[in-house]
């Protein structure tokens, strides 16, 4: 698969933080598809490809899960927990994108499976920065598990 064009699955549950994001992908030049899902139950269904998420070809599996921490119905430590037990989708690469700095957070999200942590900066270029960095590394740079699927 081209990471280039590969999907990245982006879980989280502020719309500003949303459409920002999506316009700081868009003026980096990064071509692939922001799947956005709102809470962590939404993404488990999504990463498991349950009910409305079931078919591949709509909703394929990312190449690179940005995921909120604080997020309603089942938390980001949640996921990061189911994931990193899922069969064929455990070797994902997860990016906590969170408002938390709290160091407690940073070490929970690392205990239970996330690659890396970012703290969400404030202003927009700000975040267009980190956007460039983040897919310079994860999308063009890093060479990711040779096959994520499911039941794989």
């Amino acid at each position: 698969m081209d990471r280039r064009r590969g999907t990245i699955l982006f879980v989280e549950d502020d719309p500003n933080d949303v459409a920002l994001t999506q316009r700081a992908f868009e003026q980096a030049g990064f071509v692939n598809p922001l799947h956005v899902v709102a809470d962590g139950e939404q993404a488990i269904g999504y990463l498991a490809g349950e009910g409305r998420y079931a078919d591949r070809a709509r909703y394929p599996l990312p190449i690179l899960i940005l995921l909120d921490l604080k997020l309603p119905r089942v938390s980001g430590f949640e996921v990061l927990t189911w994931l990193r037990e899922a069969p064929g989708v455990r070797r994902l690469p997860v990016v906590a994108l969170t408002s938390s700095g709290q160091s407690p957070d940073i070490s929970r999200a690392y205990d239970v499976g996330a690659n890396s942590y970012l703290v969400k900066p404030v202003g927009f270029e700000r975040l267009q920065e980190l956007v460039r960095t983040l897919g310079l590394y994860w999308i063009m740079t890093n060479h990711g598990p040779a096959s994520v699927e499911m039941g794989g």
